[in-house]
Protein backbone atom coordinates (compact mmCIF):
# COMPACT_ATOMS: atom_id res chain seq x y z
CA UNK A 1 0.00 0.00 0.00
CA UNK A 2 1.14 3.36 -0.69
CA UNK A 3 2.22 5.14 2.53
CA UNK A 4 0.37 8.38 3.35
CA UNK A 5 2.42 9.94 6.07
CA UNK A 6 0.35 12.24 8.64
CA UNK A 7 1.68 15.17 10.27
CA UNK A 8 4.05 13.48 12.07
CA UNK A 9 5.78 14.18 15.45
CA UNK A 10 7.27 12.21 17.65
CA UNK A 11 6.22 8.68 18.31
CA UNK A 12 3.85 6.89 20.18
CA UNK A 13 3.93 4.64 22.80
CA UNK A 14 2.40 1.05 21.90
CA UNK A 15 1.26 -1.21 23.94
CA UNK A 16 2.96 -5.05 22.87
CA UNK A 17 0.52 -7.76 21.50
CA UNK A 18 2.67 -10.63 23.96
CA UNK A 19 3.38 -8.65 27.16
CA UNK A 20 1.72 -5.76 28.87
CA UNK A 21 4.21 -3.39 28.19
CA UNK A 22 4.47 -0.09 26.17
CA UNK A 23 7.27 0.82 23.73
CA UNK A 24 8.41 3.20 21.83
CA UNK A 25 7.04 3.06 18.02
CA UNK A 26 7.06 5.86 14.77
CA UNK A 27 3.57 5.43 13.02
CA UNK A 28 2.40 5.96 9.70
CA UNK A 29 -1.09 5.62 8.49
CA UNK A 30 -1.46 4.26 5.10
CA UNK A 31 -4.14 4.01 2.68
CA UNK A 32 -5.45 0.49 4.24
CA UNK A 33 -3.48 -0.07 7.59
CA UNK A 34 -1.73 1.56 10.15
CA UNK A 35 2.46 0.25 10.04
CA UNK A 36 4.52 0.49 13.05
CA UNK A 37 8.60 0.92 13.09
CA UNK A 38 10.68 0.94 15.66
CA UNK A 39 12.33 3.97 14.47
CA UNK A 40 11.16 6.20 11.73
CA UNK A 41 14.83 5.48 9.97
CA UNK A 42 13.90 2.28 9.37
CA UNK A 43 13.23 0.71 5.84
CA UNK A 44 10.81 -1.72 6.78
CA UNK A 45 7.71 -1.76 9.31
CA UNK A 46 7.50 -4.01 12.32
CA UNK A 47 3.90 -4.31 11.95
CA UNK A 48 0.88 -2.94 9.92
CA UNK A 49 -2.60 -3.20 11.77
CA UNK A 50 -5.63 -3.69 9.01
CA UNK A 51 -8.15 -1.11 8.80
CA UNK A 52 -10.38 -3.18 6.73
CA UNK A 53 -13.55 -3.97 8.77
CA UNK A 54 -11.59 -2.60 12.05
CA UNK A 55 -13.19 -0.08 14.75
CA UNK A 56 -11.25 2.98 17.01
CA UNK A 57 -12.69 3.50 20.17
CA UNK A 58 -11.36 6.76 21.72
CA UNK A 59 -11.37 7.92 24.82
CA UNK A 60 -10.46 4.34 25.66
CA UNK A 61 -11.90 2.27 28.70
CA UNK A 62 -9.69 0.03 28.93
CA UNK A 63 -7.04 2.39 30.40
CA UNK A 64 -9.57 4.84 31.83
CA UNK A 65 -7.14 6.63 34.19
CA UNK A 66 -4.61 6.87 30.61
CA UNK A 67 -6.91 10.21 28.68
CA UNK A 68 -4.14 10.05 25.92
CA UNK A 69 -4.71 5.90 24.70
CA UNK A 70 -6.83 5.22 21.63
CA UNK A 71 -7.83 2.13 20.68
CA UNK A 72 -7.74 -0.14 17.33
CA UNK A 73 -9.78 -3.41 16.86
CA UNK A 74 -9.41 -5.32 13.75
CA UNK A 75 -11.85 -7.44 12.01
CA UNK A 76 -10.33 -10.53 13.69
CA UNK A 77 -10.81 -8.83 17.35
CA UNK A 78 -7.11 -7.86 17.64
CA UNK A 79 -7.10 -4.59 19.79
CA UNK A 80 -4.46 -2.38 19.73
CA UNK A 81 -3.44 0.20 21.98
CA UNK A 82 -1.30 3.39 21.32
CA UNK A 83 -1.02 6.55 23.84
CA UNK A 84 -0.27 9.71 22.43
CA UNK A 85 2.02 12.64 23.71
CA UNK A 86 -0.88 15.37 24.05
CA UNK A 87 -4.94 15.69 23.42
CA UNK A 88 -3.94 17.66 20.22
CA UNK A 89 -2.29 14.77 18.65
CA UNK A 90 -4.34 11.81 19.77
CA UNK A 91 -7.40 13.21 18.34
CA UNK A 92 -5.23 14.69 15.13
CA UNK A 93 -4.60 10.75 14.55
CA UNK A 94 -8.01 9.66 15.72
CA UNK A 95 -9.77 11.90 13.28
CA UNK A 96 -7.62 10.47 10.20
CA UNK A 97 -8.02 6.95 11.17
CA UNK A 98 -11.71 6.87 11.29
CA UNK A 99 -11.16 8.48 7.93
CA UNK A 100 -9.38 5.64 6.83
CA UNK A 101 -11.84 3.00 7.99
CA UNK A 102 -14.44 4.76 6.28
CA UNK A 103 -13.21 5.12 3.29
CA UNK A 104 -12.23 1.03 3.09
CA UNK A 105 -16.17 0.62 3.70
CA UNK A 106 -17.34 2.75 1.05
CA UNK A 107 -15.11 1.40 -1.30
CA UNK A 108 -13.43 4.61 -1.52
CA UNK A 109 -9.60 5.82 -1.69
CA UNK A 110 -8.10 7.56 1.11
CA UNK A 111 -8.84 11.43 0.48
CA UNK A 112 -5.67 12.42 1.93
CA UNK A 113 -2.89 13.34 -0.21
CA UNK A 114 0.74 12.25 0.08
CA UNK A 115 3.96 13.69 1.00
CA UNK A 116 5.36 13.27 -1.97
CA UNK A 117 2.71 13.85 -4.95
CA UNK A 118 1.95 17.62 -3.09
CA UNK A 119 5.65 17.76 -4.28
CA UNK A 120 6.23 15.50 -7.15
CA UNK A 121 8.76 13.27 -5.44
CA UNK A 122 9.52 10.35 -7.61
CA UNK A 123 8.46 6.86 -5.53
CA UNK A 124 12.06 5.85 -6.09
CA UNK A 125 13.57 8.46 -3.76
CA UNK A 126 14.52 6.52 -0.80
CA UNK A 127 14.10 9.15 2.21
CA UNK A 128 15.45 7.47 4.77
CA UNK A 129 18.39 6.20 3.13
CA UNK A 130 19.34 10.19 1.82
CA UNK A 131 18.24 10.73 5.61
CA UNK A 132 21.12 7.91 7.25
CA UNK A 133 23.59 9.62 4.20
CA UNK A 134 22.29 13.58 5.61
CA UNK A 135 23.47 12.28 9.25
CA UNK A 136 26.68 10.95 8.71
CA UNK A 137 29.56 12.82 10.77
CA UNK A 138 32.26 12.87 8.20
CA UNK A 139 30.27 12.90 5.23
CA UNK A 140 27.16 14.39 6.16
CA UNK A 141 25.51 18.05 6.79
CA UNK A 142 27.83 19.56 9.75
CA UNK A 143 25.76 20.66 12.95
CA UNK A 144 26.21 23.77 14.31
CA UNK A 145 25.39 26.06 17.01
CA UNK A 146 23.42 29.36 16.08
CA UNK A 147 22.37 32.32 17.46
CA UNK A 148 19.09 34.11 16.80
CA UNK A 149 16.38 36.15 18.26
CA UNK A 150 18.47 36.07 21.31
CA UNK A 151 18.16 32.59 21.87
CA UNK A 152 21.25 30.01 20.93
CA UNK A 153 20.45 26.98 18.62
CA UNK A 154 22.66 24.14 19.21
CA UNK A 155 23.23 21.00 16.98
CA UNK A 156 21.37 22.45 14.00
CA UNK A 157 21.93 23.74 10.90
CA UNK A 158 20.30 26.23 8.08
CA UNK A 159 18.01 25.37 4.71
CA UNK A 160 21.16 26.71 2.54
CA UNK A 161 22.67 24.38 4.43
CA UNK A 162 20.46 21.36 3.15
CA UNK A 163 20.47 22.76 0.11
CA UNK A 164 24.17 23.04 -0.95
CA UNK A 165 24.99 19.84 0.68
CA UNK A 166 21.76 17.83 -1.37
CA UNK A 167 23.69 19.37 -4.49
CA UNK A 168 27.62 19.16 -3.79
CA UNK A 169 26.85 15.31 -2.90
CA UNK A 170 24.85 15.26 -6.46
CA UNK A 171 21.56 14.44 -4.67
CA UNK A 172 20.06 17.07 -6.32
CA UNK A 173 20.94 18.60 -9.87
CA UNK A 174 19.86 22.35 -8.90
CA UNK A 175 18.39 24.19 -6.05
CA UNK A 176 14.85 23.58 -7.41
CA UNK A 177 15.48 20.20 -7.15
CA UNK A 178 16.86 20.23 -3.51
CA UNK A 179 14.74 21.53 -2.28
CA UNK A 180 11.72 19.58 -3.12
CA UNK A 181 13.83 16.92 -1.86
CA UNK A 182 14.73 19.15 1.43
CA UNK A 183 11.08 19.45 1.90
CA UNK A 184 10.07 15.38 1.32
CA UNK A 185 12.52 14.72 4.19
CA UNK A 186 10.80 17.51 6.45
CA UNK A 187 7.39 16.78 5.52
CA UNK A 188 7.96 12.63 6.54
CA UNK A 189 9.71 13.88 9.96
CA UNK A 190 13.34 12.94 9.15
CA UNK A 191 14.47 16.90 9.59
CA UNK A 192 12.61 19.44 12.15
CA UNK A 193 12.09 23.43 12.11
CA UNK A 194 13.76 25.26 14.94
CA UNK A 195 12.93 28.92 15.14
CA UNK A 196 10.01 31.16 13.69
CA UNK A 197 11.45 31.30 10.15
CA UNK A 198 11.87 27.86 9.33
CA UNK A 199 8.42 27.00 11.57
CA UNK A 200 6.03 29.39 9.43
CA UNK A 201 7.75 27.85 6.05
CA UNK A 202 6.96 24.25 7.81
CA UNK A 203 2.90 25.14 9.25
CA UNK A 204 2.05 27.06 6.22
CA UNK A 205 -1.78 26.85 5.57
CA UNK A 206 -0.88 26.07 1.70
CA UNK A 207 2.02 23.52 1.85
CA UNK A 208 4.58 22.58 4.07
CA UNK A 209 8.17 23.58 2.92
CA UNK A 210 11.96 23.75 3.52
CA UNK A 211 13.45 27.20 3.09
CA UNK A 212 16.58 27.88 1.36
CA UNK A 213 17.26 30.77 3.67
CA UNK A 214 20.33 31.35 5.66
CA UNK A 215 17.69 32.55 9.09
CA UNK A 216 15.58 29.10 8.64
CA UNK A 217 17.01 27.07 11.20
CA UNK A 218 16.27 23.03 10.84
CA UNK A 219 17.62 19.97 12.59
CA UNK A 220 17.87 16.11 12.87
CA UNK A 221 14.86 14.53 14.57
CA UNK A 222 16.82 12.41 16.84
CA UNK A 223 20.10 14.51 17.18
CA UNK A 224 20.69 16.35 20.46
CA UNK A 225 19.45 19.48 19.60
CA UNK A 226 18.44 21.74 21.95
CA UNK A 227 17.89 25.81 22.60
CA UNK A 228 19.43 27.20 25.66
CA UNK A 229 17.07 29.66 26.97
CA UNK A 230 13.96 30.20 29.28
CA UNK A 231 12.36 26.69 30.44
CA UNK A 232 8.17 26.51 30.58
CA UNK A 233 8.37 27.65 33.97
CA UNK A 234 10.64 30.91 32.95
CA UNK A 235 13.62 29.79 34.95
CA UNK A 236 16.86 30.55 33.48
CA UNK A 237 19.20 27.29 31.71
CA UNK A 238 22.10 27.97 32.57
CA UNK A 239 24.46 27.40 29.40
CA UNK A 240 26.71 25.87 31.22
CA UNK A 241 24.31 22.82 31.87
CA UNK A 242 24.77 22.00 27.87
CA UNK A 243 28.63 21.56 28.15
CA UNK A 244 28.51 18.11 28.75
CA UNK A 245 28.61 15.54 26.26
CA UNK A 246 25.42 13.47 25.69
CA UNK A 247 25.59 10.26 27.13
CA UNK A 248 21.87 8.73 26.34
CA UNK A 249 18.52 10.19 24.82
CA UNK A 250 15.45 8.77 24.73
CA UNK A 251 11.40 8.92 25.40
CA UNK A 252 10.39 7.85 28.71
CA UNK A 253 7.13 8.74 31.08
CA UNK A 254 7.55 11.06 33.59
CA UNK A 255 5.09 11.40 36.64
CA UNK A 256 4.63 15.30 37.18
CA UNK A 257 5.54 16.93 40.73
CA UNK A 258 2.26 19.16 41.16
CA UNK A 259 -0.29 17.03 39.24
CA UNK A 260 1.07 13.69 40.04
CA UNK A 261 -0.10 12.47 36.16
CA UNK A 262 2.20 11.00 33.94
CA UNK A 263 3.57 12.19 30.53
CA UNK A 264 5.73 11.19 27.23
CA UNK A 265 8.87 13.59 27.80
CA UNK A 266 12.16 12.93 25.60
CA UNK A 267 15.37 13.03 27.84
CA UNK A 268 19.00 13.94 27.23
CA UNK A 269 21.47 12.44 29.31
CA UNK A 270 24.64 14.94 29.67
CA UNK A 271 27.94 14.36 31.43
CA UNK A 272 30.46 16.81 32.70
CA UNK A 273 28.41 18.34 34.68
CA UNK A 274 25.98 15.74 34.59
CA UNK A 275 22.57 16.88 33.94
CA UNK A 276 19.35 15.14 32.88
CA UNK A 277 17.37 17.61 31.06
CA UNK A 278 13.54 16.63 29.69
CA UNK A 279 11.40 17.92 26.59
CA UNK A 280 8.35 18.27 25.30
CA UNK A 281 8.72 15.49 22.22
CA UNK A 282 6.35 17.16 19.97
CA UNK A 283 7.94 20.61 20.31
CA UNK A 284 11.80 20.19 21.83
CA UNK A 285 12.69 23.47 21.47
CA UNK A 286 13.26 24.57 24.97
CA UNK A 287 13.58 21.95 27.50
CA UNK A 288 11.09 22.05 30.26
CA UNK A 289 13.17 21.24 33.29
CA UNK A 290 16.59 19.73 34.27
CA UNK A 291 17.92 17.70 36.94
CA UNK A 292 21.13 18.12 38.36
CA UNK A 293 22.55 14.55 39.00
CA UNK A 294 25.77 15.01 40.83
CA UNK A 295 25.57 12.41 44.40
CA UNK A 296 21.79 11.61 43.14
CA UNK A 297 20.48 8.06 43.76
CA UNK A 298 18.83 6.38 41.07
CA UNK A 299 17.05 3.23 41.74
CA UNK A 300 14.74 0.64 40.38
CA UNK A 301 11.45 0.57 42.33
CA UNK A 302 8.23 -1.74 41.77
CA UNK A 303 5.83 0.58 43.79
CA UNK A 304 4.90 4.29 44.09
CA UNK A 305 3.22 5.43 46.98
CA UNK A 306 0.13 6.85 44.75
CA UNK A 307 0.17 3.88 42.61
CA UNK A 308 -3.22 2.49 42.95
CA UNK A 309 -4.77 6.51 42.29
CA UNK A 310 -2.41 6.81 39.14
CA UNK A 311 -2.57 3.12 37.77
CA UNK A 312 0.82 3.03 37.19
CA UNK A 313 3.02 -0.61 37.04
CA UNK A 314 5.95 -2.24 35.47
CA UNK A 315 9.61 -0.35 34.74
CA UNK A 316 9.59 2.04 37.05
CA UNK A 317 12.54 3.80 38.38
CA UNK A 318 13.16 6.35 40.93
CA UNK A 319 15.94 9.50 41.14
CA UNK A 320 16.80 11.45 44.27
CA UNK A 321 19.00 14.78 43.89
CA UNK A 322 20.92 15.73 47.02
CA UNK A 323 18.55 18.20 47.57
CA UNK A 324 16.14 14.96 48.63
CA UNK A 325 13.73 16.07 45.44
CA UNK A 326 12.30 12.64 44.29
CA UNK A 327 11.84 12.07 40.23
CA UNK A 328 9.53 9.07 39.20
CA UNK A 329 9.90 7.78 35.61
CA UNK A 330 8.36 4.80 33.98
CA UNK A 331 10.81 2.78 31.00
CA UNK A 332 8.87 0.61 28.22
CA UNK A 333 11.09 -2.50 29.19
CA UNK A 334 13.04 -3.92 31.62
CA UNK A 335 16.13 -3.87 29.71
CA UNK A 336 15.72 -0.28 28.42
CA UNK A 337 14.78 0.65 32.44
CA UNK A 338 18.44 -0.95 33.32
CA UNK A 339 20.06 0.98 30.53
CA UNK A 340 18.77 3.92 32.05
CA UNK A 341 19.69 3.34 35.75
CA UNK A 342 23.05 2.11 34.81
CA UNK A 343 23.55 5.75 32.55
CA UNK A 344 22.58 7.56 35.30
CA UNK A 345 24.79 5.90 37.80
CA UNK A 346 27.26 6.49 36.11
CA UNK A 347 27.12 10.03 35.28
CA UNK A 348 26.21 11.10 38.80
CA UNK A 349 29.66 9.60 39.90
CA UNK A 350 32.02 11.33 37.66
CA UNK A 351 29.98 14.67 36.91
CA UNK A 352 30.28 17.78 38.91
Amino acid sequence: ARRIPLKLRISFFRQGTLLNTWNVAWVILSEDGVEFYKKKSDQSPKGMIPLKGATLTSPCQDYSKRALVFKISTAKKQDHFFQASHVEEREMWVKDIKRAIQCLQGGKKFARKSTRRSIRLPETVNLSQLYIQMKDQEEGVKEQRVEQDNKAFNYCFTGVNVVDWLISKDKARNRPEALMLGTGLLNEGFLQPAGDTSKEGAHSAEKSVLLDQTDAIYYFADSGFFCEGYSSDEDVLLKEEFRGNIVKQGCLLKQGHRIKNWKVRKFILRDDPAYLHYYDPTKEDDPLGSIHLRTSVVSAVDYLPDAKKYDVEGNLFEIITSDETHYYFQAATAEERKEWIKAIQTVSKSGK
